[in-house]
Protein backbone atom coordinates (compact mmCIF):
# COMPACT_ATOMS: atom_id res chain seq x y z
CA UNK A 1 0.00 0.00 0.00
CA UNK A 2 1.51 3.61 -1.02
CA UNK A 3 1.03 5.81 1.51
CA UNK A 4 1.32 9.81 1.02
CA UNK A 5 4.16 10.99 3.42
CA UNK A 6 1.72 13.96 4.52
CA UNK A 7 -0.80 11.84 6.10
CA UNK A 8 1.57 10.21 8.31
CA UNK A 9 0.99 11.01 11.92
CA UNK A 10 2.82 10.20 15.50
CA UNK A 11 0.66 8.61 18.01
CA UNK A 12 1.54 11.07 20.40
CA UNK A 13 1.06 14.38 17.73
CA UNK A 14 -2.19 12.34 17.28
CA UNK A 15 -3.57 12.46 20.90
CA UNK A 16 -2.00 15.87 21.36
CA UNK A 17 -3.98 17.34 18.24
CA UNK A 18 -6.64 15.18 17.28
CA UNK A 19 -8.34 18.36 14.75
CA UNK A 20 -4.81 18.20 12.97
CA UNK A 21 -5.98 14.31 11.94
CA UNK A 22 -9.31 15.01 10.97
CA UNK A 23 -8.26 17.84 8.85
CA UNK A 24 -5.70 15.73 7.07
CA UNK A 25 -8.34 13.21 6.56
CA UNK A 26 -10.85 16.25 4.91
CA UNK A 27 -8.30 16.56 2.70
CA UNK A 28 -6.73 13.76 1.21
CA UNK A 29 -9.35 10.82 2.67
CA UNK A 30 -7.19 9.34 5.17
CA UNK A 31 -4.10 9.59 7.51
CA UNK A 32 -2.04 7.06 9.09
CA UNK A 33 -1.47 6.75 12.45
CA UNK A 34 1.94 5.47 13.60
CA UNK A 35 2.89 3.47 16.78
CA UNK A 36 6.45 3.16 17.69
CA UNK A 37 7.35 4.57 13.91
CA UNK A 38 5.67 1.93 12.15
CA UNK A 39 2.00 2.30 10.43
CA UNK A 40 -0.55 0.72 12.88
CA UNK A 41 -3.88 2.74 12.32
CA UNK A 42 -6.02 4.40 9.31
CA UNK A 43 -8.42 6.82 9.76
CA UNK A 44 -10.98 7.55 7.08
CA UNK A 45 -13.99 9.51 6.49
CA UNK A 46 -16.59 7.27 7.25
CA UNK A 47 -18.19 7.25 3.56
CA UNK A 48 -15.04 6.07 2.80
CA UNK A 49 -15.87 2.93 5.00
CA UNK A 50 -19.06 2.59 3.92
CA UNK A 51 -17.28 2.26 0.47
CA UNK A 52 -14.83 -0.43 1.69
CA UNK A 53 -17.50 -2.87 3.85
CA UNK A 54 -19.66 -3.05 0.79
CA UNK A 55 -16.41 -3.92 -1.52
CA UNK A 56 -15.37 -6.78 1.39
CA UNK A 57 -18.95 -8.14 1.47
CA UNK A 58 -18.73 -7.88 -2.59
CA UNK A 59 -15.23 -10.10 -2.51
CA UNK A 60 -17.07 -12.31 0.14
CA UNK A 61 -20.04 -13.08 -1.81
CA UNK A 62 -17.63 -13.83 -5.10
CA UNK A 63 -15.55 -15.88 -3.13
CA UNK A 64 -18.16 -17.94 -1.57
CA UNK A 65 -19.73 -18.54 -5.19
CA UNK A 66 -16.83 -19.59 -6.60
CA UNK A 67 -16.34 -22.23 -4.37
CA UNK A 68 -19.96 -23.38 -4.49
CA UNK A 69 -19.12 -23.55 -8.53
CA UNK A 70 -16.11 -25.82 -8.12
CA UNK A 71 -17.28 -28.26 -5.72
CA UNK A 72 -20.65 -28.97 -7.64
CA UNK A 73 -18.10 -29.15 -10.99
CA UNK A 74 -15.94 -31.79 -8.95
CA UNK A 75 -18.56 -33.34 -6.30
CA UNK A 76 -17.84 -36.84 -7.69
CA UNK A 77 -14.02 -36.35 -7.32
CA UNK A 78 -14.36 -34.87 -3.59
CA UNK A 79 -16.41 -37.70 -2.86
CA UNK A 80 -13.89 -40.26 -3.63
CA UNK A 81 -11.30 -38.38 -1.76
CA UNK A 82 -13.37 -38.94 1.18
CA UNK A 83 -13.39 -42.66 0.68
Amino acid sequence: MLVDTNNLVAMTEANQNFSKVVRIVDESGMAVILKNNKPKYILVDFDEYEEIQAMKKEKAKIISETADLLINENLEAFKELAK
